[in-house]
């Protein structure tokens, strides 16, 4: 008796997934480095805008509290400050060692415009 073999299904397109195995492997090095990226983004301009509305409020507070307008915007370079440490912490860098310390005086931009005009 002769033995009959079963025929072969056709070969799918590489770009379709295959039922009998889903998983595809991925590059985890590259995965992590642009959820690293996307992770520091996300802080560094969420906390930015925090101490951007900082600065703006001690723009509106009434004019004879300078101490309360001052007070915000040093709270708001403070903010600026830990938004730039959070970004290099992220990536794993020591934000305040040589290369990066230097960085950190981009924090008080937001301080120190906000002061500005506090004190206009």
């Amino acid at each position: 008796m002769e033995h009959v073999s079963s025929p072969q299904p056709p070969a799918r397109p590489r770009h379709l997934m295959d039922p009998n195995n889903p998983v595809r492997t991925v590059n985890d090095r590259s995965l992590t480095n642009v959820q690293r990226w996307v992770a520091s983004v996300l802080a560094v301009f969420t906390i930015i805008h925090l101490a951007i509305g900082i600065a703006i409020a001690g723009n509106v507070v009434r004019e004879d509290a300078t101490a309360a307008r001052i007070g915000l915007c040093v709270i708001a370079g403070a903010f600026g400050v830990i938004a730039v440490a959070v970004g290099f912490a992220i990536h794993g860098k020591k934000p305040h060692t040589w290369p990066y310390a230097p960085w950190l005086l981009l924090g008080l931009l937001p301080g120190a415009v906000g002061l500005f005009f506090a004190l206009r």
